[in-house]
């Protein structure tokens, strides 16, 4: 009686009884890779990485950033500059290709600097939340602070809204895509390092800043898919 066994645990047989045969039959096992997440960034140029290199956006540095994690991601950059609420969720039924299993939605900016009504702003997110309900997908959503320049009652209602819509659809919240400038001391003499000539956009530096406080978040919602290799 002789048998061979060949890598990874493939048994051939040669002469032997029915049994060692049912044995070989059944005992070649294969080990699929596990599936790639493929995560959509909804937003604006923020998102889309305006005034930097290709490889300095938020995209690619979170993606970056999520593949050092473990993770076995593919990030869609989905960012459109100047976009707002309502072009967000013109775009987001056809932006939510087949097999999209995270969607971040950050959106609001361009709303603030055009003064538009927070409710307006708020339904317009709210359908976008409702199209990845539907379609099953995971969502993040991140926020921004409005400025007090338009009143208190526009603030406190602009504010307002990310953390009830994300209690309402139950989606984890970040509540400013801004924040961890603010969070990492930046006074307005310091912001120079953190944000471009512009005084808007941050820079590579300031979107390093911005994954390190967003990543932790992006990659609960890709660990919930089982798709994280730990070292």
């Amino acid at each position: 009686m002789g048998w061979s066994m060949k890598f990874p645990f493939c048994f051939r047989a040669y002469g032997v009884q029915s049994v060692w045969l049912k044995v070989a039959a059944i005992i070649c096992l294969t080990f699929p890779a596990a599936a790639e997440v493929s995560v959509l960034a909804l937003g604006d140029s923020l998102t889309q990485g305006y005034g930097l290199p290709p490889d300095q956006g938020f995209v690619p540095q979170l993606e970056e950033w999520l593949t050092a994690q473990g993770a076995e991601v593919s990030l869609t950059n989905g960012g459109v500059s100047g976009d707002t609420t309502a072009g967000g969720l013109s775009r987001v039924a056809w932006s939510l290709t087949p097999g999209t299993d995270v969607m971040l939605v950050a959106l609001g900016g361009n709303d603030l600097l055009r003064g538009i009504d927070p409710d307006v702003a708020r339904a317009n997110l709210d359908g976008i939340l409702a199209t990845a309900d539907a379609e099953g997908v995971a969502v993040l959503l991140i926020g921004m602070s409005a400025p007090g320049n338009y009143g208190a009652d526009y603030k406190v209602r602009f504010d307002r809204m990310y953390p009830d819509l994300a209690e309402k659809w139950g989606v984890p919240l970040v509540t400013d895509f801004l924040g961890a400038l603010r969070d990492a001391g930046a006074t307005d003499d310091s912001l120079r390092d953190y944000v471009q000539p512009d005084g808007i956009h941050p820079s590579a530096v300031g979107v390093e800043l911005i994954v390190n406080a967003v990543g932790p978040e992006v990659l609960a919602l890709v660990e919930a898919t089982g798709n994280v290799n730990p070292d």
